[in-house]
């Protein structure tokens, strides 16, 4: 791309204007806009993942695991994990990278690997290639969607002005400009974005590859036309499973033993997880530690009266929960102080404390207000930082005084208060509007000095108000005539939590519990005697990052990988201690039957109570009324069954007696047959085709549709199996 660019463009504004460009798309251009980027090869992956170097320990495996035949050595994968932590450190200007933020730097390093040796051989033996022209074409002619998103703020979601046409859209011959005009040293972020577009439209291509090889033959589609249009009458008797108790079945080792050997493939474990049982104990305050912060609470009310509205910003802040000053506006309707006497007390009333839950909250009236229901203003705003390039613009001072001068031009009508929003105004959403945001009412999302210049002034008033923003200079238009109070109101919390002595307690309980029944037979006693709740978490894949319940369960992943079966462990979290057991370790490939005998018992059962059936319906006689009356079971009856429906009504799901039903010929009886839910005999009383048509284009459609959908899964997965990864990366993190 570098015939795009012109080398002789070296103004020093200009370069300063680059290097600001390329800060916004340096900010989405490391790591995390590499994600992005790869946003589709990393969906496609998904299935197929299934799943110094500060943030590694110790250990001596020189691998973290094996793809395509491949090990993947340690001190590469340490290397390349740390290249990528550095960008970020170097972007977030700050050497601490938190633990969520590591797992996905592995996570990606790790997907990077499996996308080399898995993914990219394919294209190249299908022989998809993608140009530097179309690169060009997709990341700065007609960009795609992901380098779009590069270019907008992550907040709002809005195109940053620099690349923005005034109506917000990506204005393309900005962005060619900057594109073309990029200094050298700037280069990389450009050739990141660029690579990580390259990598989607070979993913594209592949699977656009993969679907158009994939069709539905007419022969099929007349099949699904007469499966969708074909219908019949039928009346069966069934006699289900549920029937009979297991109880009342008696079976023998050597029956669940033939059953598993004669059914292995049931039991084919595809990826290595593991189960665990675990109970919590919860940290949760204790009646001292309630009592002791609602005293402190009772304190705080009693020093904030004490305190004069000026004052009261920095007190709340000293005393509130992480520094929080929250001072909101309430009408009587949305008021949350439970008092209603604050409606009628003096300013400066405290109310509290009160337990609402998480917190001990104290209120203060700090002003009661009359405003109109709603108003119409517009503004100019004269802002401290620049919207272009969000560095700083000019000082507070520097702004008020700015606001000043004008609103004196403006009274004098030496200059008209649209030519300056035009002009000077720094709020880009509101220049085409004349600055005029509209009706609007207290419930609107503004700040709330921006919203009283309005609601509480007069019409035609223009004055100066500071926000976060700078300052903005207010033209009230219009406002209605009805009127309310609002009440303005400051607060505390004061967060009920336990305290460390009450949380040590809570550990030291969980401590003897695990360290008393510490082998898998003392654990279930335990729990069944003291009744506790135990929760399971099953199929845990190794590395992990959530089980439900449970906060970053990082250390107890490691000890469930390296524990063995039957071990039990206790293990610390921010609101729980709890005491977990290793159930049950399951391995690729085919369960030993101690590890599924309780699911082959069940199975042993069914195929001994089906074979009892069978015998039953046998002796029974041959026709569905007959089999009914000597059993005592009900004949049932469908009208309309469609052949392609998987239910019946009265038994549900049933697959197997569906596709009797269209094996067996009109007035005909099947015989006696193992379904799903249990053994039955169908007869076929009447069967309506509908009309063939002689078009089965629609037909073909949604067959394709639906198998092209299903394409990038079921390839992957083959990839995945063929690829036999294994993943033992979180042992090193």
């Amino acid at each position: 791309m570098s015939k795009q660019k012109n080398d002789q463009v070296t103004e020093t504004k200009k370069e300063t204007e680059h290097t600001s460009i390329l800060q916004s798309i340096r900010k989405r251009t490391a790591l995390l806009v590499g994600i992005v980027g790869l946003a589709l090869v990393i969906f496609i992956l998904q299935s197929l993942l299934g799943s110094g170097a500060s943030i590694f320990g110790g250990g001596d495996q020189m691998s973290v695991g094996k793809i395509n035949g491949k090990n993947i050595d340690r001190n590469d994968f340490v290397s390349r994990v740390e290249n990528q932590l550095n960008q970020l450190r170097q972007q977030k200007q700050t050497q601490d990278i938190d633990d969520a933020t590591k797992g996905q730097v592995v996570d990606y390093v790790w997907q990077q690997y499996v996308a080399d040796l898995v993914v990219k051989p394919q294209y190249n033996k299908v022989g998809i290639t993608v140009g530097e022209d179309e690169i060009y074409d997709k990341v700065v002619a007609n960009p795609v969607q992901s380098v779009i998103q590069q270019l907008s703020d992550q907040k709002t979601g809005q195109i940053n002005p620099q690349f923005a046409r005034p109506d917000g859209s990506l204005d393309l011959a900005k962005w060619k400009q900057a594109v073309q005009s990029l200094p050298a040293e700037q280069e990389y972020a450009l050739k990141q974005m660029e690579d990580n577009v390259k990598q989607m439209r070979y993913a594209e291509k592949y699977a656009s590859l993969i679907k158009k090889g994939l069709y539905t033959t007419t022969a099929e589609a007349k099949a699904m036309f007469k499966e969708q249009n074909t219908k019949a009458d039928i009346s069966f008797v069934v006699k289900r499973f549920d029937a009979v108790g297991d109880s009342a079945v008696k079976i023998s080792d050597a029956d669940i033993q033939k059953y598993y050997s004669d059914n292995t493939y049931q039991f084919f474990n595809p990826e290595t997880t593991r189960k665990i049982e675990y109970v919590a104990f919860n940290v949760v305050p204790s009646a001292e530690d309630l009592a002791s912060i609602q005293k402190e609470a009772t304190e705080t009310a009693t020093n904030f009266k004490g305190k004069t509205i000026k004052e009261d910003s920095a007190y709340i802040q000293q005393e509130s929960e992480n520094g929080a000053v929250t001072i909101q506006s309430f009408t009587k309707k949305t008021m949350i102080v439970r008092d209603s006497s604050i409606f009628t007390s003096p300013i400066g009333s405290v109310f509290g404390p009160y337990n609402e839950g998480a917190y001990f909250k104290v209120y203060k009236l700090q002003a009661v207000n009359s405003v109109a229901d709603s108003c119409r203003i517009r503004h100019i705003l004269i802002g401290t930082v620049d919207p272009q390039t969000q560095q700083p613009k000019r000082s507070l001072e520097q702004a008020k005084k700015q606001a000043d001068s004008l609103i004196t031009l403006i009274k004098e009508k030496k200059v008209t208060f649209d030519t300056l929003v035009k002009t000077v105004s720094d709020d880009g959403g509101s220049k085409d509007k004349g600055g005029d945001y509209g009706w609007f009412d207290e419930n609107k999302g503004f700040v709330e000095p921006f919203k009283n210049a309005g609601l509480m002034g007069v019409k035609g008033n223009i004055s100066a108000v500071q926000t976060q923003f700078g300052y903005h200079i207010i033209e009230v238009l219009d406002v209605s005539k009805t009127r309310h109070n609002s009440y303005k109101v400051a607060q505390i919390f004061k967060l009920i939590a336990p305290s460390d002595e009450t949380n040590q307690k809570i550990f030291a309980t969980a401590n003897e519990f695990a360290g008393k029944n510490n082998k898998a037979e003392l654990f279930d006693k335990a729990v069944k005697e003291q009744k506790l709740i135990p929760r399971v978490s099953d199929n845990l894949k190794e590395g992990e990052r959530q089980i439900p319940g449970l906060d970053n369960p990082k250390e107890l992943m490691k000890w469930v990988y390296s524990a063995n079966k039957g071990e039990v462990a206790v293990f610390s979290f921010n609101d729980k201690h709890v005491v977990a057991k290793l159930v049950a370790i399951k391995n690729k490939g085919t369960l030993p039957l101690e590890d599924v005998k309780i699911e082959v018992t069940a199975k042993a059962i069914q195929q001994k109570k089906a074979e009892q059936f069978l015998t039953e319906f046998k002796n029974a006689g041959t026709s569905v009324e007959q089999i009914a009356a000597k059993l005592a079971l009900e004949v049932k009856k469908q009208q309309g069954l469609t052949f392609a429906s998987h239910n019946i009504e009265g038994l549900g799901h049933d697959d197997i007696l569906m596709g009797t039903v269209a094996g067996t010929k009109k007035g005909a009886t099947s015989k006696a047959i193992v379904g799903d839910n249990g053994v039955f005999v169908v007869a076929v009383n009447n069967v309506m085709e509908g009309s063939l048509t002689q078009d089965f284009k629609m037909q073909k459609m949604q067959s394709e549709q639906a198998i092209g959908g299903r394409s990038d899964y079921e390839v992957f997965n083959a990839l995945k199996d063929k690829a036999e990864i294994e993943d033992h990366k979180s042992k090193i993190e």
